[in-house]
């Protein structure tokens, strides 16, 4: 992204999380303050326009994949919770709401983002008349050149606690060793009670023509945005590479699992497309 700018991708993931909750009925996943953190014309025309909101093919199967990534998440934060952990960061927050509807007084959260990101999001906050709560701890970082532990650290994050990590929308803009060097930390900053989840994208060589198309045409736009796709990974290489570096349980849903867990059944054919994992790693 520029050194200088918000992500224009958080902006567009969160206008496709509020038109989940309007569009997609029953919603998978229940944000009440996905609206109030946009832009009031988009907020409103998402409610207004049901046409513009829902898009086309593709923009559904990547919503309903937004939502899918963010209600697995927050499940496994809840577990997690349950378990006795007391921290939670969110790294590469973007325009994430959990932090101001949390339901658990004791969880204590750190949104981990990029400065200007975070500047932005304190403005949309203050536009949405949405709280800061106390327990909210705002950290400062560029993962590719600045070590996440060490920045966690000097904010108050207790290495010698359990935490749990939510990484969503993150390693595809990131080189292999990012990734690597942020799941080392991770593991090291975790006990048995905590984890992270986190999502990724498989290699798009072997979509269909039609959907190979359809994902140049996205890939053209974030490169233009200044954030482009860098990783793609392999669910068998990805599973050796989290156990080399120290998890021993790792939950790993694909396409096919999230659409039969998530979806079955439902009458608008919501679905999500063939790319898009989400793993549980602990």
């Amino acid at each position: 992204m520029h050194e200088s700018q918000p992500s224009r991708t958080a902006y567009r993931v969160a206008v496709r999380r509020a038109a989940h909750q309007v569009v997609d009925q029953p919603p998978v996943f229940v944000d009440p303050l996905a609206l109030r953190i946009l832009r009031r014309e988009d907020a409103d025309r998402i409610q207004t326009d049901r046409a513009w909101a829902d898009g086309h093919r593709f923009d559904r199967a990547l919503r309903a994949f937004l939502a899918v990534r963010s209600r697995f998440a927050e499940d496994e934060l809840a577990a997690a919770v349950a378990r006795g952990v007391p921290q939670f960061v969110l790294l590469g927050a973007g325009l994430d709401t959990f932090a101001y509807r949390n339901p658990f007084a004791d969880l204590r959260v750190f949104e981990v983002d990029h400065p200007a990101t975070q500047t932005w999001k304190r403005e949309r906050l203050a536009e949405g008349a949405i709280a800061i709560p106390s327990n909210v701890t705002f950290v400062s970082v560029d993962f590719e050149s600045q070590t996440v532990s060490r920045e966690l650290e000097a904010a108050g994050f207790d290495a010698s606690a359990p935490a749990f990590f939510s990484w969503l929308g993150v390693t595809t803009y990131l080189t292999r060793e990012s990734i690597r060097s942020t799941l080392r930390f991770v593991v090291t900053a975790t006990s048995e009670a905590g984890g992270i989840v986190f999502d990724y994208a498989t290699d798009p060589a072997a979509l269909p023509l039609v959907a190979r198309l359809t994902f140049d045409a996205m890939s053209r736009r974030v490169n233009a945005a200044g954030e482009p796709w860098q990783t793609f990974l392999e669910p068998f290489d990805l599973a050796n590479e989290l156990r080399t570096l120290g998890f021993t349980e790792i939950r790993d849903l694909g396409p096919e699992a999230i659409n039969a867990t998530y979806f079955a059944g439902r009458s608008d054919g919501l679905r999500v497309g063939s790319l898009g994992h989400v793993i549980l790693a602990r």
